[in-house]
């Protein structure tokens, strides 16, 4: 058996990488370990975590909410099992939908465990022991990332659970407690705080959402616990005893100091993902990876042995499905002869609380450390006529712009719907705009969206509506 290209991988950058070699010409087999395609993302990550942020927000809508709107519902009742068969349904049709795709593009899938067996060979073991040698002229590694352990703790995804784990709780929690404030560990506390639990997340730095703006990062945890979630900032978890009740969480100040135990019926652990390349004979291939075990590359893709390319989380860069998919289209470019590209400074990231948050392009801290001069804008969402009439006013569009050139560096929203509003400054960062050409961009009425105009406006001190 023998192609131009074996993926190892059919999360977001595998099988779009697949398919879009065979668009061009090339033929094209995928090795998914998986049972389905879709890698975390579809099946334990992305989709059934939004699954449940959609349900649990319109538990909340209806719980809290609906009274306000003059629609009287009387009290919900939450029928978690339902609820949960929702988020599968998902699940199942995200995943058919990829089979669907790759058999359309005449893609031939492989399910096993996929090894790199020397220079353009992938053998594949199959669970029931089938053994396939598959030889290619180039191989793509795509394998994702796995969640990433807190040393001294065990992962029992009952009491002690990761994320994957907190997808599948049959019950909702009287107290959850959440170790780490990231994207992964919001998201999920919102979805069991609407459901009823108490939430406690316990960071060890000392802000929520590291890596973001520091201005949305404070705003946004003044949100979360306005709506009921607790945190503890600066606090490292030392220890996690499982009980029949439970678990006794031992925490401290992160600078040391007195430690103190906190109770919870469930404790989810969200302290990052690690790439995830066990077992495919990487060593013995001869392929480099640094020191956080990610596989080295260079601008288009390849490892330091000939015809062995990586994308995705196993790789440098930010760990989302969309950059993934962006270089599985662009290695497949190369691989066709084309010339695939990625612009890393317009790769937008996304929470899925309610409200949203959004950035793409660079902090305000990002910009102060490397030196450049810039304007920032800003624009709340309280003075924004969609948002007032929607009942929807927390949060604010910040733009930061070149102070020379007046170029659009980086945009962070925190509000309803921010993930859809980051689009529009993605595209005209993309094609170089500069704050001003955002500002002389017709907006519709009345929308949200107005709100990133008036940011832009208010780079040059013009804002019409605050």
């Amino acid at each position: 058996m023998s192609y131009d290209l074996v993926v190892i991988g059919t999360g977001p950058g595998g099988y779009v990488c697949a398919i879009r070699a065979a668009q061009l010409g090339l033929r094209t087999a995928v090795v998914e370990k998986r049972a389905t395609h879709g890698g975390t993302c579809l099946n334990v990550g992305c989709i059934p975590s939004k699954a449940l942020l959609h349900a649990s927000e319109a538990f909340e809508e209806a719980n809290k909410h609906f009274a306000d709107l003059g629609i009287d519902v009387g009290t919900p009742k939450l029928d978690l099992k339902k609820m949960m068969s929702f988020k599968s349904e998902g699940v199942a049709g995200n995943t058919k939908g990829v089979e669907f795709l790759l058999k359309k593009n005449k893609v031939e899938t492989f399910h096993g465990t996929g090894r790199i067996a020397g220079a353009g060979r992938v053998e594949v073991l199959s669970e029931d022991g089938g053994n396939h040698m598959l030889e290619t002229k180039a191989i793509v590694i795509a394998t994702g990332s796995d969640v990433a352990n807190l040393p001294g703790i065990t992962v029992d995804e009952k009491v002690v659970v990761s994320s994957t784990g907190a997808l599948e709780l049959d019950r909702v929690p009287k107290k959850l407690l959440v170790i780490g404030a990231g994207v992964i560990g919001l998201e999920l506390g919102s979805v069991w705080r609407r459901l009823g639990a108490e939430v406690t997340v316990v960071e060890y730095l000392d802000r929520i959402l590291p890596g973001m703006d520091g201005e949305v990062g404070k705003q946004f945890q003044r949100i979360l616990g306005k709506q009921g979630m607790e945190f503890k900032l600066s606090t490292k978890v030392t220890g996690v005893e499982v009980g029949k009740k439970g678990a006794s969480v031992t925490v401290e100040p992160a600078a040391g100091g007195e430690a103190q135990a906190l109770q919870a019926d469930v404790v989810l652990v969200c302290i990052g993902r690690v790439p995830y390349t066990e077992g495919l004979g990487l060593e013995n291939a001869g392929v480099q990876k640094d020191d956080k075990g990610r596989i080295l590359v260079d601008s288009h893709f390849a490892t330091n042995v000939t015809g062995i390319y990586a994308i995705g989380d196993v790789i440098a860069g930010p760990m989302l499905a969309h950059k993934a998919e962006d270089e599985g289209v662009a290695v497949a470019e190369i691989l066709a002869g084309q010339s695939g590209h990625v612009n890393y400074e317009v790769i937008p990231n996304v929470v899925y609380t309610f409200p949203e948050v959004a950035s793409v392009g660079r902090t305000e801290e990002e910009l102060t450390k490397a030196g450049i001069a810039y304007n920032a804008g800003k624009f709340p969402f309280t003075a924004n006529g969609r948002a007032k009439a929607n009942g929807t006013t927390d949060g604010f569009v910040k733009v930061l712009a070149d102070a020379q050139t007046d170029r659009v560096l980086g945009v962070h929203i925190v509000g309803a719907d921010a993930g859809n509003l980051i689009a529009e400054v993605a595209v005209a960062m993309e094609f170089g705009a500069s704050s001003e050409d955002i500002a002389r961009t017709c907006h519709a009425h009345p929308t949200l969206t107005e709100a990133v105009k008036e940011a832009a406006l208010a780079v040059s001190k013009r804002a019409i509506h605050v």
